[in-house]
């Protein structure tokens, strides 16, 4: 019991000030939500507190398969582009060949009044498949495993973890289309794309955290991934990738912004295209929700894995 009361001694400070802080930034996002982010910033302190109880046990047996990690890696790399004539260059040529398609619809077609519009697709897009990639392979990481698990222990965080990486690896290779285009249309950078970086390290925290949860899901309900694959096109809309925030309804505009994707792309594009420092709400909301996703992952996935092996 006194181990029990000194925990919560450290974590209701930490609830209270976030459920302060998330009222602060609610009510700069829309008028009459701060009692919603307050709640919202509350509950997911909780797993942050968790996840520093843990950090020690969890980096510790990261350290000692780290070249297995590796290995998994380079394996699905490999798999890919197995027997492709262009292999990795495809990473490249994908996004620049989607890239040409959506110009070609919506900036003659629907008209949309964007500058440097192939470069806002592809900045917004980057993340988005990156996300989504990450998040769809961690889903099914555990089942697909499920007879190298039986055999022989391996910490089973390693296989959603290792499908995040390798779509990171991807993103990377994929940045170099937005590269080509910057070059193309002369996009002009300032000092602030030295920052490019830290909306990637958010987009693959955010996703580790998500495909933990996902692939708990999937070892107990195997709809989970049809279900996903519905909420990935709402949340593609809910995105803009593609069209510019001002077209949007003053209505829809707080459902926008509880998108953590809203924030990634938004700090991408500012430091990238418009040459500016993202504002405080986003420099402040794209680490919490990144850490949150990823605290909210680790502690979901540590409290049922032991149970995975009677289900894959």
């Amino acid at each position: 019991m006194k181990k029990g009361r000194s925990s919560w001694g450290f974590k209701l400070p930490v609830l209270l000030l976030s459920a302060a802080l998330g009222g602060r930034l609610g009510n700069r996002v829309a008028a009459g939500s701060g009692a919603l982010w307050a709640l919202l910033f509350a509950l997911l302190a909780l797993p942050l507190c968790e996840m520093g109880q843990m950090r020690a046990v969890y980096w510790a047996a990261f350290r000692k398969y780290r070249h297995l990690l590796e290995e998994l890696v380079a394996r699905d790399i490999k798999l890919k582009f197995r027997r492709s004539v262009l292999g990795m260059l495809w990473s490249v040529l994908n996004p620049l060949l989607m890239m040409l398609v959506i110009t070609a619809v919506f900036q003659n077609l629907f008209r949309f009044d964007i500058e440097n519009f192939p470069v806002y697709y592809l900045t917004g897009s980057l993340l988005f498949n990156f996300v989504t990639e990450a998040t769809s392979g961690a889903m099914h990481a555990v089942v697909s495993s499920g007879p190298l698990i039986r055999k022989v222990y391996i910490p089973k965080y390693i296989f959603p973890l290792e499908k995040c990486l390798f779509a990171f690896v991807n993103m990377l290779f994929s940045a170099a289309a937005t590269a080509v285009m910057i070059a193309v249309l002369r996009v002009p950078l300032g000092p602030q794309a030295l920052l490019f970086w830290l909306p990637f390290v958010y987009a693959l925290l955010f996703s580790i955290g998500l495909g933990m949860i996902l692939a708990t899901l999937q070892v107990f309900f195997r709809d989970t991934a049809h279900l996903y694959g519905v909420f990935v096109t709402a949340w593609l809309y809910l995105t803009p990738v593609i069209y510019p925030v001002e077209i949007l309804p003053g209505w829809m505009l707080p459902v926008v912004r509880c998108n953590p994707l809203y924030y990634f792309v938004d700090f991408f594009r500012q430091v990238v295209l418009y040459r500016s420092l993202p504002g405080l709400e986003t420099s402040l909301i794209c680490p919490l929700f990144a850490l949150a996703a990823l605290a909210l992952g680790v502690l979901v996935f540590k409290k049922k894995q032991d149970r995975f092996i009677l289900f894959i």
